[in-house]
């Protein structure tokens, strides 16, 4: 009903073991393996290779002992921040109906 059982799937199978062949469909697999296995490995080699780019921008920079501090003509003292509630104002009266319109 809409979806595939096991017997379609069976069936599926034998019918591309006859048209294929068992050797043609095991080189077909081993090629996909082979496809599979060197999208892995260019995976990994991009990760080696932006570690490596990372690492060598860390060793370039001048290693940083104490945060930096802003001159003195940048620095600002703030001012307080108001908290105190407001009384809420009140709401508008809901409008009236006329009945002698």
């Amino acid at each position: 009903m809409g979806g595939f059982s096991i017997w379609h799937i069976l069936i599926f199978a034998i019918i591309i073991l006859l048209l294929f062949g068992g050797s043609r469909f095991s080189n077909m697999m081993g090629d996909v393996a082979k496809g599979l296995k060197s999208f892995k490995q260019g995976m990994a080699d991009e990760d080696d290779d932006k570690m490596r780019r990372y690492d060598e921008q860390r060793r370039n920079e001048p290693p940083r002992s104490e945060p930096r501090q802003l001159p003195r003509d940048e620095a600002r003292p703030q001012e307080p921040i108001d908290v105190t509630p407001r009384p809420a104002e009140p709401a508008a009266p809901p409008p009236r109906d006329d009945e002698t319109r």
